[in-house]
C-alpha cells in the first residue's frame, strides 16, 4: 500500500478513520444491516458514510417529501427518513417482496413507519401510479435500483419533481466501465443512456462525482431541476 497508488485497503481504512470522528452508524442502522445479511439480501446497500451524506443533502435542501427508487433492506431509507422534519413523508419503491418484508421490519425497528410509505411492485409500474395520483412533487429523489432502467426512472422522476428538486442517481461509474461505449453490460449501457438523456435535458443541471471507499470505486450523479416540469 503506497501513498501514490491507493488501493482498496487504503479506501476502507480511510472510511474507518473518518467514522471515528464523524459517526456514521448506530444500533438501529447496524440492526438493519444485520437483518438484511441474515436474510441474504444482496450486499449492495449504500455505505454508512454515503447514507449519512444522503441524509445531510436532504436536510440541507429542507426536503419534506422524498422519493426513493429501490428500497432493498431499507438501510438508505432509514438515513433519508431521518432527514425529514415533522410532518415529512418518504415514498420508497421496491420490486422484491422479500426485500420489502425485511425493509418494513427494519423501518419499524427504527421507529420510522409513520414517515415511510413502502410500495411493492416494479418501479416502472408504481411510478406512473404516483403521477396518476397527482401527489405533491417530491423535493429529493434517490434512484438506486436496476441500472438498465435508469433513463426511465429519471424520466418519471422529472414528472414527479418541481423547480429545486434534487435527484441523486447512484452507481454510475461502474468501476470505470462507463467510459467504454462498446461495453456489453446492460447496466453500463443503462448509465450511458441516462448520461445522454441528461445532456439533452434543459430542465436540469447536473454533475457526476467519482467515489472510492469500503465498497470500491464508483460514483453518483447529482442533478438539480432548474425549470418547472
Amino acid at each position: 500500500m503506497t501513498s501514490g497508488n491507493p488501493d482498496q485497503a487504503t479506501w476502507s481504512a480511510v472510511d474507518d478513520y473518518f467514522a471515528k470522528y464523524m459517526p456514521t452508524s448506530d444500533s438501529l442502522l447496524e440492526a438493519a444491516l444485520t437483518a438484511s445479511a441474515a436474510a441474504r439480501l444482496p450486499e449492495i446497500n449504500v455505505t454508512p458514510s454515503q447514507g449519512k451524506f444522503l441524509m445531510l443533502l436532504a436536510q440541507m435542501q429542507g426536503a419534506r417529501r422524498i422519493l426513493e427508487i429501490g428500497t432493498l433492506g431499507g438501510y438508505s431509507t432509514i438515513w433519508l427518513a431521518r432527514a425529514l422534519p415533522p410532518g415529512g413523508h418518504l415514498v420508497t419503491l421496491e420490486a422484491d417482496a422479500n426485500h420489502a418484508r425485511i425493509a418494513r421490519a427494519n423501518i419499524a425497528r427504527a421507529g420510522l413507519t409513520r414517515l415511510v410509505e413502502l410500495r411493492l411492485g416494479r418501479a416502472l409500474d408504481t411510478l406512473p401510479m404516483l403521477v396518476g395520483e397527482q401527489q405533491k412533487p417530491f423535493d429529493f429523489i434517490f434512484i438506486d435500483a436496476d441500472k438498465v432502467n435508469n433513463p426511465e426512472y429519471f424520466d418519471w422522476s422529472l414528472k414527479l419533481s418541481h423547480r429545486g428538486t434534487v435527484i441523486i442517481i447512484d452507481n454510475v461509474v461502474r468501476n470505470g466501465k462507463v467510459v467504454d461505449e462498446h461495453n456489453p453490460d446492460m447496466s453500463v449501457q443503462g448509465v450511458q443512456r441516462l448520461n445522454k438523456m441528461i445532456a439533452n435535458e434543459p430542465r436540469v443541471t447536473a454533475t457526476a462525482v467519482q467515489t472510492v471507499g469500503s465498497k470500491g470505486y464508483d460514483g453518483f450523479i447529482l442533478a438539480l431541476v432548474i425549470q418547472d416540469v
